[in-house]
């Protein structure tokens, strides 16, 4: 080991101290879950937490999985303020990718790396329960019309004793984003919302949220223009002005519910940078957006 390897270590120690025993709550994205490689340096990453003391939960997306799949049988997946409209073919083709697949295939990577994993959805034991979204309101060719997103849900309720169930147990929870309705429907959500859900029902220490660009941008065309820190009220304010878009605003108003819900912090991060979540947590620079109560 040489000086600077020493270094690093010396820096992390505090951090881990800070940390041990904390549940933090990790969302992977599915663009950040393409790269079969860095899914698995994720998941290393996210056992060397669970080794150290720190107790992580992964939420994961899904999105170009089920885009591909969609596409393969014909379907041309659309979407409304970052939100996927869900009719009944796409409900079954998004509970397939995300609980038979992905969800799997993360929890494998788990146990390859030495920690036992805990496949789950939110349908089980009724850990998100939801209802449908109502319709959203959106411009089209100047003129304001009414979507139907579906079987879109947004969370009522979340039980989160299953998950406490699992880290006692010493597992690792891995949660697909599907959730059940109270009359035993199946809904589609948005990752970024339950991950944000579960992460307040939790008073997770830490929400992170790994994703396909370095954090916030003041200019969504221009990568470097990242902003590394607002507050709740900053972050509302660049919602309500358009700065933030697109696949952001979910991800934005999930961090801002965490916070408003005694999450301590929140992080949006690029998920394809090398070992991004413990730069995070045990530098004292970090990388990406943090949003603090301020």
């Amino acid at each position: 080991m040489n000086l600077e390897e020493g270094g690093v270590l010396t820096e992390a120690l505090p951090y881990i101290k800070e940390f041990r025993g904390s549940i933090v709550v990790v969302k992977v994205g599915g663009h950040v879950m393409a790269d079969p490689k860095n899914m698995e340096e994720i998941a290393k990453d996210v056992v060397l937490l669970h080794q150290i003391g720190i107790r992580p939960i992964i939420v994961h997306g899904g999105g170009p999985e089920i885009t591909k799949e969609m596409e393969k049988r014909g379907k041309k997946p659309k979407f409304v303020a970052g939100l996927r409209v869900t009719d009944d073919d796409t409900l079954k083709i998004t509970e397939a990718v995300l609980i038979e697949n992905v969800n799997k295939c993360i929890v494998s990577l788990i146990e390859k790396h030495g920690a036992k994993g805990a496949g789950l959805s939110g349908k089980d034991g009724r850990l998100i329960t939801a209802k449908k979204k109502s319709p959203q309101r959106v411009v089209v060719e100047g003129a304001k019309q009414e979507v139907d997103l579906g079987w879109v849900g947004e969370i009522a309720s979340i039980n989160p004793e299953i998950l406490v169930k699992a880290i006692e147990e010493g597992r690792i929870p891995v949660i697909a984003p599907v959730a059940v309705d109270a009359h035993g429907n199946s809904l589609n959500l948005n990752a970024d919302t339950a991950a944000g859900g579960i992460a307040a029902a939790l008073r997770a220490k830490k929400f992170i949220i790994l994703t396909d660009v370095p954090g916030i941008l003041k200019d969504a065309s221009n990568p470097k223009s990242i902003i590394s820190q607002l507050s709740i009220n900053e972050a509302k304010a660049l919602v309500q002005k358009g700065t933030i878009q697109k696949g952001m605003i979910p991800k934005v108003k999930a961090c801002i519910h965490a916070l408003e819900k005694s999450v301590e912090k929140v992080h949006i991060l690029d998920g394809s940078r090398p070992h991004a979540l413990l730069l995070e947590l045990f530098t004292g620079k970090g990388i990406g957006t943090m949003i603090y109560k301020g």
